[in-house]
């Protein structure tokens, strides 16, 4: 599998604690990395990061990418190979009440990152994660390209828009083709999968409320969001931070998109409907006209990764809803070997479907 890129390799994860990083680590540890994880302590009780035990398997250390000093000593003391930066205030609403945290961790943050790499004295590749948010989206039925114009309506999406502009000055200020650091960000769709637990998240809300007993509340049933299994964009950042080194990939070192097929931009209803199909019980309508502005349409084009990394998604709408509330639905001690299951089981899928990455031959 990324024909053994990251057997033995020295990788780094910022926000490792989080519910996306802690997919990344388990599929990175699967893959044979030595792996060291730097980030705020998980984000929520429960957390995917504590049932998967990754405090035990790892080099787990505690600390805030605003911190920049802490930040730079810590990636040179571990020297890596590949670093994956997740670390980030990642809710649109709450950057609605904390703005200037969501700028600070979300821009500050990266730049830290990004600084501590500018001193490395060996090879490595940095892949930085934004968001697919990070576009200024009119709201017209175009799937956004690489080179789309930037912008944001909410603190959030302004802040990993304004990311992507420091990675991208960074790359070309400290970072050209020749340099020994190769710098590329990436940008996903709306990421759900099993052992999400964050607030205002609509598969987490969804999956707390019919736990309870209750309705499912859904604010925007119409707004439509790529919607993609966590295994998708992070098989994509895999392929990117396995190949971003080689001296013929230079033309890598840029942004990419990992989006779902168009048949994957759905409503939240449409997501919430699917959803009651396995896991049985009731939404209601809570449209709220006087809430704080969200995006009701989004698409993304992934294009350029299957051009240029031969990458595309693996599983339908129907199969990501589907593996997502088996997640949730299996015993809580059976955390580590569905997380382990379901990553094979994409593997699987996707080597059939002839994706290269897959090629357990190599």
């Amino acid at each position: 599998m990324f024909s053994d890129a990251y057997q033995g390799r020295r990788v780094f994860v910022t926000g490792h604690t989080g519910f996306k990083g802690s997919w990344l680590c388990e599929w990175l540890l699967q893959l044979g990395a030595e792996v060291a994880g730097y980030s705020l302590a998980p984000p929520t009780t429960p957390a995917l990061f504590d049932r998967l035990g990754l405090a035990d398997r790892l080099q787990h250390q505690l600390g805030d990418v605003r911190d920049s000093a802490a930040v730079a000593d810590s990636i040179h003391r571990f020297a890596p190979h590949i670093v994956f930066h997740l670390a980030a205030q990642p809710i649109v609403r709450a950057s609605y009440v904390q703005p200037l945290d969501t700028f600070d961790i979300n821009v500050m943050g990266t730049a830290h990152v990004l600084d501590a790499l500018r001193t490395l004295q060996t090879p490595c590749a940095g892949v930085m994660v934004t968001t697919d948010k990070c576009y200024e989206n009119i709201e017209r039925d175009h799937p956004y390209i690489e080179t789309d114009r930037l912008g944001g309506h909410d603190p959030y999406s302004a802040s990993k828009a304004a990311a992507e502009l420091i990675v991208a000055s960074y790359r070309k200020s400290f970072f050209p083709d020749s340099a020994p650091v190769a710098i590329a960000s990436v940008r996903a769709g709306n990421v759900i999968g099993g052992g999400d637990w964050a607030l205002d998240r609509i598969v987490p809300d969804s999956v707390r409320s019919l736990e309870n007993g209750r309705a499912i509340s859904v604010r925007n049933p119409q707004s439509t969001r790529p919607w993609q299994h966590v295994l998708e964009p992070l098989s994509g950042y895999l392929v990117l931070g396995s190949r971003l080194l080689a001296p013929a990939n230079q033309h890598l070192r840029s942004a990419f998109n990992f989006g779902p097929a168009e048949e994957s931009t759905r409503t939240v209803r449409q997501l919430v409907e699917q959803l009651l199909a396995h896991m049985p019980g009731t939404w209601r309508d809570d449209s709220d006209p006087t809430a704080h502005h969200e995006a009701r349409l989004l698409k993304l084009s992934f294009a350029k990764a299957t051009e240029l990394l031969q990458w595309r998604p693996v599983w339908s709408f129907e199969e990501c809803i589907r593996h997502t509330a088996e997640w949730y639905l299996a015993p809580e001690t059976d955390a580590l070997s569905i997380t382990r299951q379901q990553i094979a089981t994409y593997t699987r899928a996707a080597t059939t479907r002839g994706l290269r990455w897959a090629n357990l031959n190599g």
